[in-house]
């Protein structure tokens, strides 16, 4: 069906390319050979025009003259062996009156678009020359092409948006499909676990064992939680961001190797108020934690500066890891892009959309090098919300 479909767009795509180029060589041609026409048409008029001063008083001239009057779209201007303008028809006189150097002007401009028709006078020898134009007919039929690979390039970028706005809906519909089944799949257990905990604390022998599973079981809760608000508009309350992030990076803490240091920078702030998701944006910070401490290996420093403006606040995740390679730098938010030997490639991806779209914030790599470590900045609106 794939490939079929692939076929398909492809004859489609080869054909439009097909038509597009025949129009442009139909269009060619027809441009030649109106050109053709015009500059006989240009040869008969100087003709006429010279007859008609040369001839007697007893001449007919209803020809010649006719010749002459019907010629009303190919501009011309005559010029002597001395350079000076001697005719001009079709120019607009308004120009020609409020500016001298208009003719000349005009006359290097027809040298650049036709050979000049020659006229040798065969009484004295002069030679005039008659530089023309081209008629508005011969400049639309040059410009078509043009006007057509314009509309077909808008066509094309237009197709190309739509189609990334729907795949982008459908992955998000995806995304969020997913999310709410494994929050649901997750729920039963999760119930039926806190269950368990609870008739382990009726036995005082079970205390303990009970207190940290009980701990194992809030932690399913808080996941099973944040993959429910996924695809759904979560309510951001009013927190303490310097508490948040502190919380979360002792969670961490405790978790990582001691040769590990984690450093938090908030300068002279003692707390930063703002409007977040509180359990989704502890998600955002966790999967920037655990990308530093799997690009560190175990070792080396962990480094958040947290800095505020009267309209947003900055939080800089530095570690001192490996870095990010050049060639991986654009790939880093698609989702399935990982390098670890495990994992779906969908942690930076997720953490992206809830800052972007539930916090109406920007998440990106403020800078990288390799061997060095890498900094991923978080901003925060303060009136987000």
């Amino acid at each position: 069906m794939f490939h079929r479909f692939f076929n398909w767009r492809t004859a489609l795509s080869v054909i439009a390319i097909a038509i597009v180029t025949g129009t442009i060589f139909y269009s060619q041609y027809l441009a030649n050979k109106i050109a053709a026409d015009e500059r006989q048409k240009v040869e008969t008029w100087v003709e006429a025009e010279k007859f008609l001063i040369s001839s007697p008083p007893d001449t007919d001239t209803r020809l010649v003259s006719a010749i002459i009057i019907n010629n009303n779209d190919i501009p011309i201007i005559g010029v002597n062996e001395a350079g000076s303008i001697i005719h001009y028809i079709n120019l607009d006189s308004a120009s020609v009156n409020r500016d001298t150097g208009y003719l000349h002007q005009k006359v290097r401009q027809f040298k650049n678009q036709h050979e000049p028709i020659v006229y040798i006078d065969p009484l004295n020898g002069k030679k005039d020359l008659y530089y023309y134009g081209s008629s508005t007919l011969l400049q639309e039929v040059r410009y078509y092409p043009l006007v057509q690979l314009l509309i077909v390039a808008l066509f094309i970028v237009f197709a190309l948006y739509a189609m990334a706005t729907r795949n982008r809906s459908v992955q998000n519909q995806l995304w969020a499909g997913m999310a709410k089944e494994t929050a649901h799949q997750l729920g039963t257990p999760v119930t039926s676990l806190q269950g368990w905990v609870a008739m382990l604390k009726e036995d005082p022998y079970n205390e303990k064992m009970a207190a940290e599973l009980a701990k194992d079981v809030d932690r399913l809760q808080l996941v099973s939680d944040r993959f429910s608000k996924i695809g759904s508009t979560p309510k951001l309350e009013e927190k303490d961001l310097l508490v948040q992030i502190g919380n979360m990076v002792d969670y961490i803490r405790r978790r990582s190797p001691e040769k590990v240091q984690f450093i938090i920078n908030a300068g002279n702030a003692q707390t930063i108020p703002i409007k977040i998701s509180a359990s989704l944006f502890d998600w955002v910070i966790e999967n920037l934690l655990k990308n530093a401490l799997d690009a560190m290996g175990g070792k080396g420093v962990i480094t958040i500066d947290i800095t505020q403006t009267t309209e947003q606040v900055q939080i800089d995740v530095n570690d001192t890891g490996r870095g990010i390679t050049s060639a991986n730098m654009n790939s880093v938010f698609k989702p399935g892009f990982t390098t670890k030997k495990r994992g779906w490639g969908l942690g930076l991806t997720l953490s992206r959309r809830i800052i972007q779209q539930y916090h109406k914030g920007q998440l990106f790599v403020k800078s990288s090098e390799a061997g060095k470590g890498t900094t991923f900045r978080i901003i925060l609106q303060k009136s987000a919300g």
